[in-house]
C-alpha cells in the first residue's frame, strides 16, 4: 500500500494506491494553514500497513517536513519527494529551466497525458487548477506542453484589491452575475469571471492552433466555481496531482 502527498500553497491531499498501477482510494484534503491539520492527523492514525509514502508540493517547507517527520514516526517510512524533470511519462516541458515549473503542474500534465492517451480519439488539453492561484497549462496530443499562466486565486484576488484600495473591508459574497449592483457582488462576480473569461480564451486559442476542440480538465478547491461560470464542457478531477504522482511512482 502506498500513500501519496500532495502539498499545495493551502491544503493537503492525499491518496492511497494499492500496489503499483492500482487505482487511487480514500482520497481526503485538508487545509493546512502552515502545519499539518489536525483532520489529516486523525485519518492517519487509522491507516497501517503503508508500505511507501511518494510526496511532492509546492506548499511551505514546514508542512513538507512535518509530513516527512509524521510518516518516519507512524510509518516508520521517509517520503520519496517527487521532482519537475524536463520530460517523463511521455511529455515533455515547455520550460527552458524545467525546475520553475511547479511540480504540481508538472504531475498534473502527467496525469492528463495519460487521460488522453487512453481516450478513444486524443485531443490537446487545457488544465486549470484553482487554487491559491489558478494556473493554465496547455499540452498537445503529442505530449508537448506547450505553456502556460498563472494568476491569482480567487480569494487571493478578492484580498488583494480590498487591502490595496479604500473599498470597506467586508466579505464579498459569491454572485452569479453578469454584472452587480453592489461592490461586494462586483467583486465576488469579477473574480470568479476574470480566471473563468481566461479560460475560456486559451481554450479557442489552443482549439484555433491544434484544429481540434481540446480537452478541458479543471482541479483544485475552486474548480467547482469556474466550472460554473463557463459555457464549455469540463471534467473536474480532483486528484489529478495525485494521479500524476502515482504515475511517476510507478516508473
Amino acid at each position: 500500500m502506498q500513500l501519496l502527498v500532495d502539498i499545495g500553497n493551502s491544503s493537503v491531499k492525499w491518496a492511497l494506491q494499492a500496489g503499483q498501477g492500482g487505482a487511487l482510494e480514500g482520497f481526503g484534503s485538508a487545509l493546512h494553514n502552515g502545519a499539518l491539520p489536525l483532520d489529516l492527523l486523525a485519518v492517519w492514525d487509522e491507516l497501517s500497513h503503508i508500505d511507501a509514502v511518494i510526496a511532492a508540493g509546492v506548499g511551505p517547507q514546514a508542512v513538507k517536513d512535518a509530513v516527512t517527520q509524521v510518516c518516519t514516526s507512524r510509518f516508520a517510512r521517509t517520503p520519496r519527494w517527487i521532482r519537475t524533470q524536463a520530460q517523463a511519462q511521455g511529455i515533455r516541458i515547455a520550460y527552458p529551466v524545467p525546475e520553475r515549473l511547479g511540480v504540481d503542474r508538472f504531475l498534473a500534465l502527467i496525469a492528463a497525458h495519460r487521460l488522453s492517451r487512453a481516450a478513444a480519439e486524443p485531443a490537446p488539453v487545457l488544465i486549470v487548477d484553482a487554487g491559491t492561484a489558478v494556473t493554465y497549462d496547455l499540452l498537445d496530443t503529442a505530449g508537448q506542453h506547450l505553456g502556460g499562466l498563472i494568476l491569482p486565486g480567487i480569494r487571493m484576488m478578492r484580498t488583494s484589491l480590498l487591502t490595496g484600495t479604500q473599498i470597506p473591508l467586508h466579505e464579498p459574497v459569491d454572485a452569479d452575475l453578469p454584472w452587480a449592483t453592489d461592490t461586494g457582488e462586483a467583486i465576488a462576480a469579477a473574480s470568479i469571471q476574470a480566471p473563468a473569461a481566461l479560460l475560456e480564451r486559451l481554450h479557442r486559442r489552443l482549439a484555433h492552433q491544434t484544429g481540434t476542440a481540446p480537452r478541458l480538465i479543471l482541479t483544485g478547491g475552486d474548480a467547482e466555481r469556474l466550472a460554473a461560470a463557463i459555457a464549455l464542457p469540463a471534467e473536474q478531477l480532483p486528484d489529478l496531482v495525485l494521479r500524476g504522482l502515482a504515475a511517476v511512482a510507478a516508473d
